[in-house]
């Protein structure tokens, strides 16, 4: 979703660039209270936005990167971090998701310059699509924002075909995303890199049916220990594999789940 501060020639159209991740939402119930945490642990900084009064843009070196919700603000979501992904036409995918087993919890609702929507997979892993202009042009906010969006879920290879119809992934047309199979994961890539990931366990592995399907947030950080402690400082979690560990599950105080990647293995 745009912000107030789309930097100047760098707006962007998700005509041009569909079916990538283009912008992360979390709703909390303690707006306040998750600007704190997330200063303290990701650096942002925070300013206004005129969709909502409780509705507030994170920014990083001067770019806006995602979003924030009071759970009141917008529309009414459970305590999470969304994905929304680029779509040239809002209804036209909308329908789309219908027509093949999903639904939607919301929208298309115009947001100018755009329209968006809060959608749910064939297994209730809940995303969110955008048509129109791109937060400070996809590049930069790709750069400056998550290393990648990567869905747990109970088959991986079902997931892909209903995303790949969706939002047009694996598409001839320009912009369209490239979806391939590595290590164990379905991977989506634009432009060569990684932009997200379907993960449903080993190969040739029954689905789980302990697995809730969600989509998790994955942030580069430069130093994930630190990230580790600031979370657990300002009132969060944190889950390392060990000392030194490339990645680590957070949660803010308000249960929202997301992961810090290091910058140095992406």
């Amino acid at each position: 979703m745009k912000s107030d501060s789309t930097l100047p020639g760098e707006v962007v159209s998700s005509h041009s660039v569909f079916g990538a991740p283009c912008w992360v939402s979390l709703t909390t119930r303690d707006l306040a209270l998750a600007e704190r945490f997330y200063q303290a642990v990701l650096g942002w900084t925070w300013q206004p936005s005129k969709l909502d009064d409780q509705y507030r843009i994170a920014v990083r070196d001067g770019v806006p990167v995602a979003g924030i919700a009071g759970a009141t603000s917008l529309w009414q979501t459970a305590v999470a971090w969304i994905p929304y992904f680029a779509v040239s036409s809002a209804d036209e995918t909308v329908a789309r998701s219908q027509e093949r087993g999903g639904t939607t919890a919301v929208g298309p609702i115009s947001f100018p310059p755009g329209r968006a929507a809060l959608l749910a997979d064939r297994d209730g892993a809940v995303f969110g699509i955008w048509e129109g202009e791109l937060v400070a042009g996809w590049e930069t906010w790709r750069r400056a924002a998550p290393a990648f969006v990567r869905l747990h879920t109970r088959d991986a290879f079902d997931a892909a075909i209903f995303y790949g119809e969706v939002l047009g992934w694996d598409s001839s047309t320009f912009g369209g995303c490239e979806v391939h199979y590595e290590e164990n994961e379905v991977v989506l890539r634009s432009q060569g890199d990684v932009i997200a990931r379907i993960y449903s366990g080993a190969v040739g592995s029954a689905p789980d049916p302990t697995i809730r399907p969600h989509w998790q947030v994955h942030f580069a950080v430069s130093d994930v220990e630190a990230c580790a402690r600031a979370a657990r400082a300002h009132g969060g979690t944190a889950h390392q594999q060990g000392v030194g560990s490339t990645e680590a599950v957070l949660a803010d105080p308000d249960g929202a789940r997301f992961t810090v990647t290091s910058k140095a293995v992406l």
